[in-house]
């Protein structure tokens, strides 16, 4: 987890990258990284999954996130959200 003035941004295991009002914890956002439709800078077809490494970075108004570490593997999956995928999302406040 880490946290900003406000808010509190946490990974799931299922993929699920969230941030939550720092007062009582409600969710004020969500994004499914395992099975979202993203697009890397090299304009290649990408996907998260499990979050289970370190932790959010926050840094010049953007947040940075790690999905699709498989650090944990399960015998039927390569990870827990079912996905196969590693990739570094950047988000932003204005949405790109």
């Amino acid at each position: 987890m880490t946290a900003i003035p406000g808010v509190v941004f946490a990974g799931a295991m299922n993929g699920h990258f969230r941030a939550y009002a720092a007062a009582d914890g409600k969710v004020l956002w969500d994004f499914d990284s395992a099975n979202a439709p993203m697009t890397s800078v090299l304009g290649q077809p990408v996907s998260g999954g499990v979050m289970d490494g370190a932790g959010p970075t926050v840094a010049g108004g953007m947040v940075y996130v790690h999905s699709g570490y498989a650090g944990r593997q399960t015998a039927n999956r390569h990870d827990l959200s079912g996905r196969d995928g590693n990739v570094l999302i950047a988000f932003s406040v204005d949405g790109k």
